[in-house]
């Protein structure tokens, strides 16, 4: 049998990260009789006796590079290898492929409720309304849909109008290496911490708004840090100009890696403003350290957090409600409750590979 996986737009963050999950799956899986082609953009994957990897870095030039591989190449690749199933990680499906493919889709923009405009980001606008149009059409036209949350796949039921049993929920896979968990100190408990990059969704500006207001509601000393350089485009220069000019205790850390992360997890507390995600990983993260965590009422976050007794949801759009959060652990009003024990009932290693196979 000959499975292509298609995963073009991967290069880094989440979708680089389920490309190296499954990867690594497959070449641990005991399938011989599978021949794998891995058709990518950019990043490099090591090539077996059985999985084979083309790449095509140009495809990131432009839209209209894009354009003309989805629409021209990626077919002929489909019939050149003599394709019998394929697996899209790329959200749409593969045109004119006359073999079952199965969808994975982890892009959540067009499924939230929160509209961009044209004016305001026009990126994402194009993503809302004409990419997710092939994204929703794909997921009808696909023999089975993946996705990586409950509420994804109620959203996906709602827009593309299937049967339930053709969409299956699988988290992404995890290994947590979790030495040491937070505890609550008066470092701990005046430090907050945001990992994320610098997209306008991940909603910074609520945090630095929050900070704004608390230079005049209180003296106590507290610290917010993101992992930011101050420069990655026009959004977060805005954002690091009014760090500067009102001079508010929020650090800029680019440099962290996953242990940094991890260490800051056991000294700070999460605040997870995000309104568009597929999962929220640091959520997860944070909460399997046992620390505290703010985060936008969205329903990807429940879907994570409602049984975890230090979550508490604030307004993503309303930054007075996450100044009354602050103000209540900086004033020691909300109290740390130590977790007793903490299932890793997200853990889904393997079951991505299992369902391609099925």
């Amino acid at each position: 049998m000959n499975i292509m996986v298609f995963d073009v737009p991967a290069e880094k963050g989440g979708a680089l990260s389920v490309l190296n999950d499954f990867y690594d799956e497959v070449v641990e899986s005991e399938h011989a009789n599978i021949n794998w082609i891995f058709v990518l953009s950019n990043p490099i994957l090591n090539e077996t006796e059985n999985i084979r990897v083309l790449r095509f870095p140009w495809i990131k030039k432009s839209w209209g590079h894009r354009l003309y591989f989805d629409q021209v190449v990626a077919p002929k690749l489909v019939k050149q290898f003599k394709v019998d199933k394929v697996f899209s990680l790329q959200n749409i499906i593969i045109p004119r492929a006359n073999c079952e493919q199965i969808l994975y889709v982890h892009q959540s923009i067009p499924f939230v409720d929160f509209k961009f405009t044209f004016k305001n980001n026009k990126l994402f606008w194009i993503i809302q309304n004409i990419i997710g149009k092939k994204i929703i059409n794909s997921i009808k036209k696909a023999k089975r849909v993946i996705v990586q949350t409950e509420w994804m796949k109620q959203a996906c039921l709602q827009k593309a109008d299937i049967e339930s049993n053709n969409i299956e929920v699988i988290s992404p896979a995890f290994n947590f290496n979790i030495n040491k968990y937070f505890e609550a100190s008066d470092e701990s408990l005046s430090t907050f911490f945001f990992p994320a990059g610098g997209m306008q969704y991940k909603n910074h500006q609520v945090i630095v708004d929050a900070c704004k207001e608390l230079q005049n509601l209180t003296n106590q000393k507290y610290e917010i840090v993101f992992t930011l350089a101050g420069n990655e485009n026009q959004y977060v220069q805005g954002l690091y100009q009014q760090i500067k000019n009102e001079q508010l205790p929020i650090q800029l850390n680019n440099t962290m890696n996953r242990k940094d992360v991890f260490d800051m997890y056991t000294r700070s507390i999460l605040i997870f403003p995000s309104y568009i995600e597929t999962f929220g990983l640091p959520m997860l993260e944070a909460k399997f350290h046992k620390g505290i965590i703010l985060a936008a009422d969205t329903p990807f976050a429940h879907e994570i957090l409602d049984s975890y007794e230090n979550a508490y949801f604030f307004n993503p759009f309303d930054h007075k409600e996450l100044v009354e959060l602050i103000q209540k652990i900086l004033k020691k009003e909300l109290i740390y409750k130590s977790p007793l024990s903490l299932k890793k009932e997200l853990s889904q290693k393997g079951k991505l590979l299992k369902s391609v196979l099925h």
